[in-house]
């Protein structure tokens, strides 16, 4: 969590649109059985959560 403090709120956009891009590759390569690693989904949704917790803790 400490390293999501550390940036800046662009930052953070950023990497919740790139997560969000590849969240939705990942479902896509679930659909057509690709995906070995299930788990990716679930952290990458984590992920999302974590930044988007902090844009909000920022803009308060």
């Amino acid at each position: 969590m400490s390293d999501y403090t550390n940036k800046s709120r662009e930052e953070l956009n950023r990497l919740v649109t790139d997560n969000r891009i590849k969240l939705q590759a990942f479902r896509f390569a679930m659909s057509g059985g690709k995906t070995k690693n299930v788990k990716e989904g679930r952290n990458l949704r984590k992920e999302i959560a974590r930044a988007l917790t902090e844009v909000k803790a920022k803009n308060a």
